[in-house]
């Protein structure tokens, strides 16, 4: 597999820059000409990473090319996982939807965006129960309203074809607590692998 990192940033000799400024650990920051600054990274015993190359003049790290590359792939590694994915759930209704079918799917809605996941709601309109557009729009806002405190709405509700057709997103707090609650999760305790205790030897009575 191509390490797309490795091709991103000029080291030592290919370094254009007639002078960069320099950082590093134990390293004073300042600009030096090229030449001075290579030798500074050889003295040691690392490399002149140019970090970044838009700035004036560029700012080059003397690090370990290697080191640099493993601390570049751990950040982005990190960063990767802090990511939250997001997927889009879908939940559909009739236009004469009932209270208690409302409240069985409004919960499976919370259940979603406490997962940090979107909602598609829809009604879904069959036949000539398309003349009952304007009970489903209601509904959809009442859903939107109901979740509140846990989504704000994406997408107004829009008609197209059969389906009307409504998206909430989990507000930031919601994601926030979801990500503290994965954090503080502790891995169970394995259980002690139980040990056979031998039965004590049952002498025999002399006759």
């Amino acid at each position: 597999m191509k390490d797309d990192n490795k091709d991103q940033y000029r080291v030592n000799g290919q370094i254009r820059a007639k002078e960069v400024r320099i950082v590093g650990d134990n390293i004073e920051s300042k600009v030096y000409p090229i030449a001075q600054a290579l030798r500074i990274a050889e003295e040691h015993d690392a490399d002149l990473v140019e970090i970044s190359p838009t700035a004036q003049p560029p700012v080059c790290r003397v690090i370990e090319y290697s080191k640099f590359l493993y601390q570049l792939k751990k950040r982005q590694k990190e960063m990767k996982a802090k990511q939250v994915r997001t997927e889009v759930k879908e939940i559909r209704f009739g236009p004469q939807t009932d209270d208690h079918d409302f409240n069985f799917k409004k919960n499976h809605a919370i259940s979603f965006l406490k997962d940090g996941n979107k909602v598609r709601a829809y009604v879904y309109f069959k036949g000539r129960s398309i003349l009952f557009k304007e009970q489903g729009e209601v509904l959809l806002l009442r859903f939107a309203n109901d979740l509140e405190e846990y989504a704000k709405v994406e997408m107004m509700p829009v008609l197209e074809k059969k389906k009307m057709t409504i998206v909430l997103a989990p507000k930031k707090e919601i994601i926030k607590k979801k990500n503290a609650d994965a954090k503080n999760v502790q891995p169970k305790p394995s259980k002690p692998a139980a040990t056979s205790v031998p039965a004590p030897a049952i002498e025999k009575e002399s006759e």
